[in-house]
């Protein structure tokens, strides 16, 4: 998926939501245990019902190599059915991944051409050469972690040397030279507030993938008046609360309501700023 298509989907749908797919066996509601394969009919359901109302998913791999080849296996045909069910969506597999070149080929090799996702979150503390591999590929997009909306952040995000600059700043600018608006995204979380007003004075124009709004209490009005673009440049990641916002067994319509609602909010943002 290009830039100019990410923005032309966000239009069409009034929505810059990502729905995170972090499928937890232990959260499946109890009537699908008795599927065949319930880690996927989980999947298929919440993707048929919030479809509508988001631009993208976002499987986190955690919870599919915790089931080791059975949960790669499910990764696999999720990506499968977004693409031939959904293909407009785009699809971030968030692994965080980063080594040293040639493992962060491997890795690129087997994201970008084995499964075929859209984008891939990856971090950048090994620098340049852990990261390069994967903006090898051509109508692919790297997510490089800048500023997590983790309590953790603070142990080394915010560090600050003897100018004054933080970590995450020099991290945003060092990979402006790596990678283009076309292909590079940052991380960026929404409990981080007007944090975002000193991200878009460094990479004004960069999308953002944006966790945290819902569970972890950040607030959407907040990222998108301190972070939002004259094309959006804003991809809000829900994940928890949607997709696990009911176990009964309507728990798929009510995940597309939790969308559905997102989008209208998303709707508004858009409209305020003549989107």
């Amino acid at each position: 998926m290009t830039r100019q298509q990410l923005i032309e989907q966000i239009r069409i749908k009034r929505s810059f939501l990502c729905v995170g797919l972090d499928t937890d066996a232990k959260r499946l509601p109890v009537h699908l245990l008795d599927k065949h394969d319930p880690l996927f009919e989980f999947n298929r359901e919440i993707i048929d019902a919030t479809a509508p109302y988001c631009v993208a998913y976002k499987p986190n791999l955690a919870f599919y190599e915790a089931h080791g080849l059975h949960g790669m296996e499910v990764f696999e045909k999720t990506v499968k059915y977004i693409k031939e069910n959904h293909p407009h969506h785009m699809i971030i597999a968030d692994a965080k991944r980063g080594d040293i070149g040639n493992t962060s080929q491997m890795y690129a090799r087997t994201f970008f051409e084995e499964y075929d996702v859209d984008a891939l979150t990856v971090a950048p503390y090994m620098g340049e050469d852990s990261v390069t591999p994967f903006l090898e590929y051509k109508g692919h997009w790297v997510i490089l972690l800048a500023l997590t909306s983790n309590r953790g952040s603070n142990d080394f995000q915010l560090m600050r040397d003897e100018k004054g600059e933080r970590l995450f700043e020099k991290v945003i600018k060092r990979a402006q030279q790596w990678g283009t608006t076309e292909n590079l995204m940052y991380v960026v979380g929404a409990t981080q507030g007007r944090m975002f007003e000193d991200i878009r004075r460094i990479a004004p124009n960069h999308f953002l993938l944006v966790p945290g709004v819902g569970a972890q209490g950040g607030s959407l009005e907040e990222v998108c008046r301190y972070g939002m673009t004259d094309d959006c440049g804003l991809l809000v990641n829900s994940s928890r609360g949607i997709i696990y916002a009911s176990s009964d067994e309507n728990f798929a319509e009510i995940a597309g309501n939790k969308a559905r609602q997102l989008q209208q909010e998303m709707a508004a943002e858009l409209e305020k700023r003549g989107i």
